[in-house]
């Protein structure tokens, strides 16, 4: 399994792709085609937190007057489930690795990953 989630109106989503040769890939736009409990579940496999995958930037936050530090793995699960715009993005998942966000050293280990691929 090869996946990345996305947003296609993410300028920092679009740009992180280009960056590597996606052929193979199953390209998932969270916007037009939801997380679904399945998918959630196989990220948290990876994470073992649900916190680690929720967006603390994303504008719903405040719209629904959440306090985050008052939330449970529960709630953050229930949260992802239920806005696209609560995973941090992009998600690039493989059966044995997971790659969130967009921080330099989440896209440095990327890079790391694509190099190995390209080796092997």
């Amino acid at each position: 399994m090869k996946k990345v989630f996305y947003l296609k109106t993410c300028s920092t989503c679009t740009r992180i792709m280009s960056r590597f040769d996606l052929a193979g890939w199953e390209l998932r736009e969270l916007k037009s085609e939801p997380l679904t409990e399945e998918e959630l579940e196989t990220m948290f496999q990876h994470t073992k937190s649900y916190e680690d995958l929720f967006s603390k930037r994303s504008a719903q936050i405040r719209a629904r007057g959440l306090i985050l530090n008052d939330l449970t793995e529960n709630d953050y699960r229930l949260l992802l489930l239920s806005h696209y715009s609560f995973l941090k993005r992009p998600v690039f998942l493989t059966d044995e690795e997971i790659f969130i966000g967009n921080s330099h050293h989440t896209i440095e280990q990327l890079g790391h990953f694509f190099t190995r691929q390209e080796k092997e």
